[in-house]
């Protein structure tokens, strides 16, 4: 057939398509000469590519061929709002030109090989585990196939919000509990703060730290605590419930105590017994009459606890009881004048016998004891006072010489060094009964060195015919607590080593008069 007769032909066809309706028989060129403004369904026999193609939405794309590999691949993290371990991505990319008109694409993570799957770009991907970091591959399929995996994406960490927090213990406090904990896992993102809910009377408090003091509770009351942990993506679940605790007042333990009551003291003649020494109660290796050991103490922070420490008495006077919350000691009893049938006075340790009465003052069980004998019926030194430690000396036999000393007292210690409470009262004594030379029995309590009053007085002199008496010495209150709490001494106490610290971290107050409240915090 002749050129002529072929061009008849191509214009008889094309007059055919176009009484079937809108033309869209291929037109042909190469890829400069795509049609300028193309509707979507438009084709074109691409000359330069070798072949058919489309306008799709997605520009132009080759019929019939299979999907070709995606590029520009971009991972972005989204963790807002997302549980731990349930970490998400958003993957962006550019869909292939070269290829055919892809109907899904499918991303893939590495490690892990969590999937997401779309129609365009981006793609979620989920479930991935926090703090982890990963890559992204895309894949592009059509009818006629699935394209080569793309390049992979930068690495992006997975965050998400956090671990529920493990609660490690908790204790209960005054009208509050104290609670302390440790986080698991943050999600890839710090933790920012905390918040812990009590139930019963149910109360929600937040904190950044740990421990936290959670306050407003009923004293008395049982509760248990929850918290979550909060993070820039989130808040976690909630942890398991704490132990059970019990709001209380909180307490210390003064695992130390002395407490010595007034001495008592020497009668007014010149025939005297030694004043007994105040009685003693501690919490060291025995008390002052040797009796049960006192348990320490529990004592409420926070609460006034009173304080009274026993005076020593005047001539012919008892001294004076000393004490420290439920513990109480009596003051010593005086020493018994001189003069046929005159009686030695009981107290916290027996002040000493006479002339014509030779048994001492007995003492308080479990605080002191009795005073000293005298055994002779006239003209004899009298007896000394009984002290914390032990029975006053007795006189043995009669004449004009001293009488028996009194008790020697308890050393204890405090910081280390060994002082005795609570000794009894030096004796009298008689040179004659013209001369009227004798001493006057000591007040009682004094140091058994003699260097201070401590539950006690020092034994005096005074010459006769000028009987004077002497006065027992003051009682005293020691305290020794944890080294982490202080006291607060009231008005009308005074006091000397107040919290001072002790060679074991231990603090001690040492109360030396009046009458007035401590308390601790």
């Amino acid at each position: 057939m002749d050129t002529g007769s072929n061009t008849c032909i191509k214009q008889r066809n094309i007059m055919a398509v176009n009484k079937l309706g809108k033309d869209k028989v291929p037109v042909g060129g190469s890829t400069d000469t795509r049609p300028s403004s193309p509707a979507i369904g438009d084709t074109h026999y691409n000359g330069t590519l070798g072949r058919l193609e489309i306008y799709t939405a997605q520009g132009w794309m080759a019929l019939n061929a299979p999907a070709a590999t995606p590029t520009g691949v971009t991972a972005t993290d989204a963790g807002s709002g997302r549980a731990y371990n349930n970490g998400s991505a958003s993957i962006a990319f550019t869909p292939a030109t070269a290829g055919g008109l892809p109907t899904s694409y499918v991303v893939t993570s590495s490690p892990g090989s969590y999937t997401g799957t779309g129609s365009s770009s981006p793609i979620i991907v989920s479930g991935q585990q926090s703090s982890t970091q990963y890559t992204y591959t895309v894949t592009a399929t059509n009818d006629f196939g699935t394209s080569s995996a793309s390049s992979a994406s930068a690495g992006v960490t997975a965050t998400t919000g956090p671990q529920a927090p493990t609660i490690s213990g908790v204790s209960g406090g005054d009208a509050s509990g104290t609670i302390t904990f440790s986080d698991n896992g943050t999600g890839g993102s710090a933790i920012t703060s905390y918040s812990i809910t009590s139930t019963p009377t149910t109360t929600t408090q937040t904190t950044s730290s740990s421990p936290y003091i959670f306050t407003g509770l009923t004293n008395g009351s049982s509760y248990t605590l929850t918290m979550t942990s909060t993070n820039a993506n989130g808040t976690s679940l909630a942890s398991s419930a704490s132990n059970s605790f019990v709001a209380v007042v909180p307490s210390l333990t003064v695992n130390y105590l002395v407490v010595a009551g007034g001495g008592g003291s020497g009668t007014l003649s010149y025939m005297s017994g030694g004043g007994g020494a105040g009685g003693l109660r501690s919490t060291v290796t025995a008390t002052g009459g040797g009796g049960t050991l006192e348990t320490p103490l529990s004592l409420s922070l926070n609460t006034n606890y009173t304080v009274t420490v026993g005076a020593g008495g005047a001539p012919t006077v008892n001294g004076t009881s000393s004490s420290f919350s439920s513990i109480s000691t009596v003051g010593g009893g005086r020493g018994g004048g001189g003069g046929a049938g005159q009686t030695a006075n009981s107290g916290g340790s027996g002040g000493g016998g006479v002339e014509g009465k030779p048994t001492g003052g007995a003492g308080t069980a479990n605080q002191g004891y009795a005073g000293a004998t005298q055994f002779g019926s006239s003209g004899c030194g009298q007896g000394g006072g009984g002290g914390a430690g032990g029975v006053g000396t007795a006189v043995d036999g009669c004449g004009y010489g001293a009488g028996g000393a009194g008790g020697p007292g308890v050393a204890v210690s405090i910081t280390g060094s060994s002082v005795t409470y609570a000794s009894g009262g030096t004796p009298g004594n008689w040179s004659g009964n013209l001369t009227y030379t004798a001493t006057p029995g000591g007040g009682g309590g004094q140091d058994q060195d003699g260097t201070a009053n401590t539950g006690g007085g020092a034994g005096g002199n005074s010459n006769q015919p000028s009987p004077t008496g002497q006065s027992g010495g003051s009682g005293v209150v020691i305290l020794k607590y944890p080294g982490s709490y202080s006291i607060t001494i009231g008005a009308g106490l005074t006091a000397s080593h107040t919290n001072a610290v002790t060679g074991d971290g231990n603090k001690y107050t040492r109360i030396t008069a009046g009458s007035g409240n401590v308390s601790w915090a």
